[in-house]
C-alpha cells in the first residue's frame, strides 16, 4: 500500500509540474496543452468509442505479430545456443538486427506488402523475433551447469534434456526476453501505424499521427499516455509475476517487484 501511495504521489507531482509549466506562459498552449485538456481529450475519446476501438485494433495487431515473433524466435534461439557456429552466424545476425531501429523495416514492408495488414505484422515480427532469439540463447547458455550434469548422470540426453531440463531452467531468462520483445513490438507497431495507412482499422499510432498533422497536441500527448499505461499494466499484470515466480522456482537472483 505504501508503494502505491508513493507512486501516486510521484505522478501527481509530475502532473503538478506540468500544469505549472503551462501556466508559466513560456510555451504556447498549442505546443504544450494543459493536463486538463489532455484529460478531457482522453475522456471524450473514451465516451465516443474512438479510443476503445483504436486500442483494440492496435492490441490485436500487436498480439498476432508478437506471438508470431515468439514462435519464430524461441526455436531459433535454442538452435543458436547449441553450437559456436550458430552463435557466430545466427547470433551475430540477431544482435545486428536488434540494434536496427524498427522504423527501418517500414520501407521494405511497404514495398513487399503494400498498404496492408501484412506490412504492419511484418514490422512487428521483425521488431520482436531478434530480441527473443538473443534472450533464448542467453538463457540456455547461462543456466547453472550442474543442471545439465545432473541430467546426464540420470540418463537424460538429447531432446529429452533440452525439453525437460535446459528449456525449463532457462524460462526466467526467456520471460525477460519476451518482455523485452514486447517492448520492441510496441515500438515497431507504432512506427508501422504512423507510416502505413490502411482502411481495415485505425490504431493508436494513426491517432498519434493525425494528432500531429492537425497540431492537436492534446491528442498526441493523450495517446502517448494511453500507450504508457497499457505497457505498465501488461508488465505488472503479466510479465513481472511470471518472471518473479520463475526466478524463485529455479533459485536465481532477481529483485522482487
Amino acid at each position: 500500500m505504501k508503494r502505491i501511495a508513493v507512486a501516486l504521489l510521484f505522478f501527481a507531482l509530475l502532473i503538478g509540474l506540468w500544469e505549472l509549466a503551462v501556466r508559466s506562459g513560456r510555451w504556447s498552449a498549442v505546443l504544450l496543452p494543459s493536463p486538463i485538456f489532455v484529460g478531457e481529450y482522453i475522456w471524450g475519446a473514451l465516451l465516443d468509442g474512438t479510443l476503445v476501438e483504436s486500442t483494440w485494433v492496435t492490441l490485436k495487431r500487436l498480439l498476432i505479430g508478437y506471438a508470431a515473433g515468439v514462435l519464430i524466435g524461441l526455436p531459433l534461439g535454442l538452435l543458436t545456443s547449441t553450437s559456436q557456429l550458430f552463435e557466430d552466424t545466427l547470433g551475430a545476425l540477431s544482435l545486428g538486427f536488434q540494434t536496427l531501429p524498427s522504423v527501418c523495416w517500414v520501407p521494405l514492408a511497404l514495398v513487399w506488402f503494400g498498404q496492408t495488414e501484412g506490412a504492419m505484422l511484418f514490422v512487428v515480427i521483425m521488431g520482436t523475433v531478434w530480441s527473443v532469439i538473443i534472450a533464448t540463447d542467453h538463457g540456455a547458455r547461462n543456466i547453472p551447469p550442474i543442471y545439465a550434469r545432473a541430467a546426464r548422470t540420470m540418463g537424460s540426453e538429447g531432446f529429452h534434456k533440452w525439453t525437460r531440463v535446459i528449456l525449463p531452467a532457462s524460462l526466467p531468462f526467456l520471460v525477460s526476453g519476451m518482455k523485452q520483445g514486447w517492448a520492441f513490438a510496441w515500438r515497431s507497431l507504432m512506427a508501422a501505424e504512423i507510416y502505413v495507412t490502411i482502411l481495415t482499422g485505425f490504431g493508436l499510432g494513426h491517432l498519434l499521427h493525425y494528432g500531429r498533422e492537425l497540431n492537436a497536441m492534446e491528442q498526441v500527448i493523450g495517446i502517448m499516455i494511453v500507450i504508457v499505461v497499457i505497457g505498465l499494466v501488461v508488465d505488472r499484470a503479466l510479465f513481472s509475476p511470471w518472471e518473479n515466480f520463475l526466478h524463485r522456482r529455479w533459485g536465481t537472483n532477481v529483485r522482487q517487484t
